[in-house]
């Protein structure tokens, strides 16, 4: 980031994707570097450290996935994929190698800019340990180990609070099914999705969050979830 800029890498074959997402993040004050294949994108990553990079998978001469790997080598940035392939196991191949999001073409360039301001902001923020979340009506305690919704407390299990903690601490970004069950039961349950199911349903019901118009956490179904990160 220079001088509070962020810098951003774009990384898709697509010249008008390319310029038209440039003109968005520029109205976004986001200082804009291009690459139109995989190599050239892998070369500004290691020269010109972006602090976040939009990936498409379809590249020319190397597939998204492998270069999503390559840049978890050697950068730590957020990677945004932006892809026409809508299909399930490519979402989730993409976040488990490490993407941080996932926006599939045809796409509302207002959305991909509030996904990048809230990966952004989480970056340069840090990511201190937090001990105290706030979004909106709600308040969570980590130390203390209480929920507070509109001032009233709301009582959790302690499986429910460590979703909920996960998902706070992760705010605005999608995390699979497989990272969320790897982080609160472990590497043996990675695959025991209906645990996961039961517990989120648990939980929006106490927190009185809509699946179909949710204010807290918002499903992509067959990949994972997400807390909204409030505006």
């Amino acid at each position: 980031m220079t001088a509070g800029i962020p810098r951003i890498l774009i990384i898709d074959d697509e010249a008008a994707i390319r310029k038209f997402v440039r003109i968005g993040l520029n109205a976004q004050r986001c200082d804009v570097i291009e690459a139109g294949n995989g190599a050239d994108g892998l070369h500004l990553v290691s020269s010109r450290r972006p602090d976040l990079i939009v990936l498409d998978l379809g590249l020319p001469d190397v597939d998204g996935q492998e270069v999503i790997e390559a840049i978890r080598a050697v950068s730590a940035a957020p990677i945004v994929v932006l892809s026409v392939r809508a299909e399930e196991h490519e979402k989730i191949t993409a976040l488990d190698h490490g993407a941080s999001d996932y926006v599939t073409k045809p796409f509302s360039i207002g959305e991909l800019t509030a996904r990048i301001r809230a990966l952004l902001r989480d970056r340069h923020t840090g990511p201190a340990p937090a001990t105290e979340y706030h979004a909106g009506p709600l308040h969570v305690s980590v130390p203390r180990h209480e929920v507070t919704l509109h001032g009233k407390p709301v009582r959790l299990s302690r499986k429910e609070f460590d979703l909920l903690a996960l998902l706070l601490a992760n705010r605005g970004k999608m995390l699979t099914h497989k990272q969320i069950l790897r982080e609160i039961w472990g590497p043996a349950h990675e695959h025991d999705t209906h645990y996961l199911r039961v517990y989120v349903g648990q939980l929006r019901q106490k927190l009185g969050d809509d699946p179909a118009a949710p204010h807290f956490i918002a499903n992509e179904p067959g990949i994972g979830y997400r807390f909204l990160d409030p505006q």
